[in-house]
């Protein structure tokens, strides 16, 4: 399995997941179709399947342009307001691309519709979180509720094998590790990943792994004492709800 990161609009990413058994690929968000196809032009790949995290534009913008120049794709997702969607994925779903499984987890919170693909390759795991998990954070909570991120967060993705590798739907890593230091300030963890993301030579991030986040995403790590202290709550939930506001409010 190779994955790579296309960065799009401002501060997105679609990525390409190819499966080199069979050169059979599938993109994630592709809200600027043209420089993915060009990338799969160069590879030589066959592209079949679009897997869409959520149906915000910034997201699932580019289907339509895609499907145009692609017609027959299969178009992966959970929401009726994504554009072009022909395949509406169940919990814990499996499919495939070429070789590769792909199980989509439902992870809703920021949208009712939003999904994660756990994609497998022997020993090799990934998992394309859109905007639930990103790295050191997580999405706002646009339609659900603090209740509802705990459960995307701490029992699927979290859940997770610690070596899967995370890939996010937006490149948030630094503004989210100053939070996370804000919140943790003895958290080593954070301390010396933010000092690995400030080096001007970093300009991205992604992927992280399910472990790293584990030691420094602060949305993991609600049942922590040292978050519960600075929320004022001791209920995971509670603690997740507040320290969104206080994210929100950063």
């Amino acid at each position: 399995m190779r994955i790579i990161p296309v960065p799009v609009l401002k501060d997105n990413y679609a990525y390409i997941i190819l499966d080199e058994e069979t050169s059979e690929a599938a993109v994630v968000d592709p809200v600027e179709p043209q420089k993915l196809m060009h990338i799969l032009q160069h590879l030589g790949a066959k592209l079949t399947s679009v897997l869409c995290t959520h149906h915000h534009m910034d997201h699932a913008g580019g289907n339509i342009e895609l499907i145009a120049k692609k017609p027959g794709l299969a178009v992966f997702g959970a929401d009726a307001r994504i554009p072009e969607i022909n395949y509406v994925v169940k919990d814990k779903e499996e499919f495939k691309v070429g070789s590769l499984t792909v199980q989509a987890l439902w992870t809703h919170c920021h949208t009712k519709g939003s999904v994660s693909y756990y994609v497998k390759d022997g020993n090799d795991r990934a998992v394309f979180t859109g905007d639930t998990l990103f790295l050191s954070g997580c999405g706002r909570f646009f339609e659900g509720t603090a209740a509802d991120m705990y459960n995307s967060l701490l029992h699927i993705l979290a859940t997770l094998p610690v070596e899967t590798k995370v890939y996010c739907g937006h490149e948030y890593t630094k503004a989210n590790l100053e939070f996370a230091l804000h919140v943790e300030p003895d958290n080593a963890h954070v301390a010396q990943k933010l000092q690995w993301c400030s080096d001007e030579s970093v300009t991205m991030t992604v992927p992280g792994t399910i472990g790293e986040e584990l030691l420094c995403n602060p949305f993991l790590r609600v049942n922590e004492p040292s978050l519960q202290t600075v929320t004022g709550k001791t209920d995971p939930i509670d603690v997740m709800h507040v320290l969104r506001e206080m994210k929100n409010n950063f």
